[in-house]
């Protein structure tokens, strides 16, 4: 699967710009602000129906215009895709997949698989739980969609719970009966939920290990030993879900929010059984951000049978000429598809993106 070519109309700093891509690699360059960026999360909006670095979906909309358009074509699987994809201030967004209209834009999730990596990555380790659930949820949703419906109706119901706790509180009474029918719903639905993200863990701990040690073994200023773990973390793994909730009502009502949840999960990054966060230096945080994504391209790899797109945005700043290089090595073999490349140094790039022999087109912004 590969991207052939994406038309942008008033998306961010585009008025109109449309390209035609090398179904390998293609590379975005140019000084800083001119747009590289905004390409890819263009391409990032096609296959997810939203921005990957802003989620307010009219903020998209080029200054003093009021919509944008964008256009994908696909190649999957000898056969072509059309994305269409629009805003209209005021209006809801439209999603098509082959000049038809998706009912439910969740409906298109998962069929155009992608990956991004990017410097705000670094809010997975810096941030709070929330991104580190919204990165397992999203690559379990990719390719589970009971899972994806589940995580869609346990969110509903939480808001509905939380919207009667605050009920209770403005108006002095209390309804266990009421209560108990969300508790039941956010016990079922959430129980699977956790059962899955315990086997996802499970499952993607040594897929995560081992791309974490092919790039520190790549990196000459990396010689130390270095154990990385990657675990899940839950109020469920010494209790079940209604004595759960039961046990935090007081609390809760107080709160006037659910305070217990699979909602509340976290996934604890470690190297030798310190946090990353308080740990890690600069050059290790970013190899463990690396190692996470390259991890969830052979997950999704794995699951799916579709090398997903990869989207690299600026991460060659700051790195030398040989640790460029050392990454492109990684990612040059037959187990990538096509590759995006953002960066500002486009005589350096080209002839690094020379060297691994593969098909490519520049693009200067």
């Amino acid at each position: 699967m590969f991207l052939e070519s994406i038309s942008l109309i008033n998306f961010k700093n585009f008025s109109e710009r449309s390209f035609n891509f090398d179904q390998k690699i293609n590379c975005l360059v140019g000084n800083n602000g001119v747009g590289k960026t905004n390409v890819l999360d263009a391409i990032y909006y096609l296959s997810n129906t939203k921005g990957y670095f802003n989620a307010i979906a009219s903020q998209n909309i080029k200054h003093e215009s009021d919509f944008f358009v964008l256009d994908g074509i696909y190649r999957k699987e000898d056969r072509k895709e059309h994305i269409h994809c629009s805003l209209k201030k005021g209006h809801k967004k439209i999603v098509k997949r082959n000049g038809k209209e998706y009912e439910k834009l969740s409906d298109h999730f998962g069929l155009i698989p992608l990956v991004i990596i990017s410097p705000s990555d670094t809010n997975l380790i810096s941030e709070g739980s929330e991104f580190r659930r919204k990165f397992m949820d999203m690559i379990i949703s990719m390719n589970d969609r009971e899972y994806f419906q589940d995580l869609i109706l346990y969110n509903k119901t939480l808001s509905q719970r939380n919207s009667l706790l605050k009920y209770f509180a403005a108006n002095f009474t209390f309804d266990r009966d009421n209560l108990d029918i969300y508790d039941d719903q956010l016990s079922a639905f959430g129980l699977r939920i956790f059962e899955k993200r315990k086997a996802f863990v499970k499952e993607f701990t040594p897929i995560f290990n081992k791309r974490y040690h092919h790039i520190i073994e790549k990196s000459a200023a990396d010689n130390l030993k270095e154990e990385v773990s990657f675990s899940y973390k839950t109020q469920l793994e010494d209790t079940d879900y209604k004595t759960m909730l039961q046990r935090h009502l007081e609390r809760d009502k107080m709160l006037q929010y659910s305070s217990a949840g699979i909602h509340k999960d976290d996934l604890l990054f470690q190297i030798n059984d310190h946090p990353v966060k308080k740990i890690g230096s600069q050059g290790q945080q970013k190899s463990f951000l690396i190692a996470l994504k390259l991890a969830q391209f052979d997950f999704i790899t794995k699951k799916s049978k579709i090398k997903p797109i990869l989207l690299l945005d600026d991460i060659f700043d700051k790195l030398d000429d040989q640790r460029v290089g050392q990454l492109l090595h990684l990612v040059n073999d037959d187990s990538f598809g096509q590759l995006f490349i953002t960066d500002t140094h486009d005589v350096r790039t080209e002839a690094l993106i020379k060297e691994t022999g593969q098909s490519y087109k520049m693009f200067g912004l």
